[in-house]
């Protein structure tokens, strides 16, 4: 066994981060976490809360805030700042703001000696993702997006909420871009080891039209939670301590994240949401679903739009 303290570094204490980190030490996923913020006092004081719960804390952590040279012995490095989307803005609307800040954070990082793993959040995370890779130089396969974890995490939760299952239970995923044109994938969903599709077959209180609601209702999420309370940040915060563990772990867990495409569902050379297995190298390789024909023409268009938002923004 390894004597190495893991390392989390998370860039950015706004309502995720801050989420992400208050998660961390609750489930006693790291040994070391630091938080990096522009602003400074925020981040002091966040580091400063969360050493207070310490007592409480399953297992002991050792949390500051730093700076961009504690990334140097960092296992994995959390993006989670930049501009938030506004109530009516879509989440493709903040890529050139954020894409600069991404740059000058990238820089930092990578300036240190970084050699680990980065998991990036801010939104739009499929771009974002890409321009991480781009900016870092690093393998592929050590750059995770957290793509669709969320959406599919809706998608299970609304699913078991309907068919009255425990949602862990449910098996189904949500792919594309992290955004307004992702897509349900219902070829491939299963409450235990049953397709819903024979469910819907046998049981008719079951309706298509129901399903339909609950896969708007999964993209429309974060539209409908901003206009409420302002931002979205504790279900997201769970999705990235999910991967963190999967990370750290050596889990191989199959995830639906922001991955990078080499042929995989006849995209090349973009990052877009796809189930992937995930363990200590980043993505050990991408999991390819038989999609039927409306799912594969679905998934171009996500792509699509993603591309030409890219090529917008000179990333491709």
């Amino acid at each position: 066994m390894s004597d190495k303290v893991k390392r989390v570094v998370l860039v950015g204490t706004g309502f995720v981060g801050s989420s992400y980190a208050f998660a961390l030490l609750n489930q006693g996923v790291t040994e070391e976490l630091v938080l990096i913020d522009i602003n400074k006092e925020k981040s002091e004081g966040d580091a400063m809360d969360l050493n207070h719960g310490m007592p409480f804390a399953p297992s002991p952590m050792k949390i500051w805030f730093g700076n961009y040279e504690d990334c140097k012995d960092a296992d994995l490095v959390v993006l989670t700042a930049g501009a938030n989307q506004k109530p009516g803005e879509t989440r493709l609307d903040l890529v050139e703001k954020n894409t600069k800040i991404f740059k000058n954070i990238i820089d930092q990082v990578m300036a240190s000696g970084f050699n680990g793993i980065f998991l990036v959040a801010t939104n739009p995370v499929d771009i974002l993702t890409y321009a991480t890779w781009k900016f870092s130089g690093l393998p592929k396969e050590r750059v995770i997006g957290s793509g669709t974890i969320l959406d599919t995490a809706r998608f299970r939760y609304l699913l078991g909420e309907y068919f009255d299952v425990d949602t862990r239970n449910v098996h189904a995923y949500i792919i594309g871009e992290h955004g307004d044109t992702e897509l349900p994938v219902w070829s491939h969903a299963f409450i235990g080891c049953r397709p819903i599709a024979d469910m819907m077959k046998e049981k008719p209180q079951y309706k298509q039209e129901d399903l339909d609601n609950i896969f708007v209702n999964v993209r429309d999420a974060a539209y409908q939670i901003i206009e409420r309370k302002g931002a979205t940040y504790y279900g997201i915060a769970m999705g990235l301590v999910r991967l963190t563990k999967a990370i750290l772990q050596n889990e191989n867990s199959v995830l639906t994240v922001s991955a990078y495409l080499e042929g995989q569902y006849g995209q090349n050379d973009m990052y877009i949401g796809v189930p992937a297995i995930v363990n200590r190298n980043g993505i050990r390789e991408v999991v390819e679903l038989q999609l039927n024909e409306e799912e594969k023409e679905k998934f171009t268009h996500s792509a699509t739009v993603l591309k030409d938002v890219m090529k917008r923004v000179g990333l491709q």
